[in-house]
């Protein structure tokens, strides 16, 4: 398994290709951004997807992003779009993406915004507070502190 970049591969039109075959909404979302170039538009020029793969086959994906859908400039970054494909789930995919994307991180915390429960408290986030996201509807948001690692 190894943690590629997506912004610089070889192989975009492919892993762009591979995150469209998700059978989530988000993902088709990414899909989209990610074919009209509007992914660093939405999210900051920084924005980078980081992809799990295995023999060419993707697991695993996620976004590190200065702005995610909570519109709130004074909270930066984020990681987005956290998606493991159904038959790699159980193993803790994602959570090698997250810590990843933890580890290189240059800033003092990192934020997640999500309807889950349970989920990220694994990895070390703590819930912050319920936030309304661009849509209007309510989120929670998850800060992990990230000083030691600077």
């Amino acid at each position: 398994m190894r943690i590629i970049r997506y912004y610089q591969s070889q192989d975009k039109e492919y892993w762009k290709n591979e995150i469209g075959k998700s059978d989530w909404s988000a993902a088709k979302l990414l899909y989209t951004l990610l074919d009209k170039n509007d992914l660093k538009k939405m999210c900051g020029n920084s924005t980078e997807v980081y992809l799990l793969e295995d023999d060419n086959k993707l697991i695993s994906f996620a976004i590190l992003a200065e702005q995610d859908e909570i519109d709130a400039p004074e909270l930066s970054p984020w990681i987005g779009f956290v998606y493991t494909f159904p038959e790699y789930r159980g193993k803790h995919n994602a959570g090698k993406l997250i810590e990843h994307i933890c580890s290189t991180a240059k800033t003092e915390r990192i934020y997640i915004s999500t309807e889950e429960t349970g989920l990220y408290e694994k990895y070390g986030f703590t819930f912050w507070k319920i936030m309304t996201n661009r849509e209007g509807k309510a989120t929670r948001v998850y800060v992990k502190e990230l000083v030691s690692q600077l």
